[in-house]
């Protein structure tokens, strides 16, 4: 065979094999699209718990999957992952709660609650449910309520997934409570309105927010125009109780809570992170007896991959 030959079969291979991964990435692709993603409201003390959910068969055995979103959004922002994750494991049931006070969930009971309130009455949501186990995905605010209910309830959680979990330096810490998550209220020419979009979309250029310097500048591009819309609307659903899970999160001691984490656990980071935050991660990550980390994707396809290859087999 000629060298000429010899090459144009090697193309035509190349060719072949890129045709045939970009079909599986459609497959794919086309797969967690079609996946439903059902909305349902359950009833807890302090009122309805609003739920998103994705129906499991059961066949690909397994406990359900519960993710927990992070501040100051809803579920809404997990619907993504939850079609990738669905894709990913067919017949596991999927379920991603609004925390009390964010969403279209009722506003929590106590004035201060911390995330210890959170998992009971997460706790108390998976009662009304009737599921006794689950795995745990958190995400920010979602990761210190995931983390605190793995301490509080270690027969319940198989494995956990904390993504973006942090344990800010005393001074940092003061600043971002006395700052960060201010309490609002409806104000009569409307400057909720101004407020809620210009917080969220001041997040997306600094860590902390309010701190616009170029040492807190975040490397991340700012999100579509209808996202912005989304996630400021999710903010004035909950005006006057955004910032209540949103602070129990900050005040969260995680150095002093994770070492009780029993639950084989992954702590996630991505690319676009601060560095500040990737060390941080690591550090809490050596205080879990049973942890590791892993840089992933930022996208939900890169998370949900993560994810399901931890999950594995029941």
């Amino acid at each position: 065979m000629s060298t000429t030959m010899r090459r144009a079969r090697g193309g035509v291979a190349i060719i072949a094999a890129a045709l045939a991964l970009t079909l599986a990435l459609a497959a794919a692709s086309a797969g967690a699209a079609e996946v439903l993603v059902d909305r349902s409201f359950h009833r807890l003390a302090e009122g309805l718990v609003h739920l998103r959910s994705v129906a499991g068969s059961g066949a690909a055995g397994g406990p359900p999957v519960l993710l927990l979103h992070p501040s100051p959004s809803s579920s809404r922002t997990l619907e993504p992952l939850l079609r990738e994750l669905a894709a990913r494991r067919p017949g596991v049931q999927l379920l991603a709660p609004d925390t009390l006070g964010n969403g279209d969930s009722a506003p929590p009971a106590p004035e201060t609650p911390e995330a210890a309130y959170f998992a009971d009455a997460l706790a108390r949501l998976l009662d009304t449910l009737k599921i006794e186990r689950i795995d745990l995905y958190g995400a920010h605010t979602g990761a210190r309520i995931a983390a605190e209910f793995a301490v509080a309830y270690p027969q319940r959680v198989r494995r956990l997934v904390l993504d973006g979990i942090a344990d800010y330096p005393a001074e940092i810490k003061q600043q971002i409570l006395a700052n960060y998550a201010p309490a609002v209220q409806p104000d009569e020419y409307g400057r909720q309105f101004i407020w809620a979009f210009n917080f969220i979309r001041d997040q997306q250029l600094h860590f902390p927010y309010f701190l616009r310097r170029p040492e807190y500048r975040l490397a991340t591009t700012m999100p579509a125009p209808e996202d912005l819309h989304l996630r400021t609307l999710d903010v004035l659903k909950a005006l006057q109780t955004y910032h209540k899970p949103y602070l129990a999160a900050f005040r969260y001691p995680a150095r002093e809570r994770l070492p009780r984490v029993a639950a084989p656990t992954l702590f996630t980071i991505t690319a676009s992170e601060p560095p500040a935050l990737k060390t941080m991660s690591r550090e809490l990550a050596a205080l879990v007896p049973a942890a590791r980390v892993e840089e992933v994707d930022a996208t939900p396809r890169g998370k949900a991959a993560a994810m399901a290859a931890f999950f594995g087999a029941p």
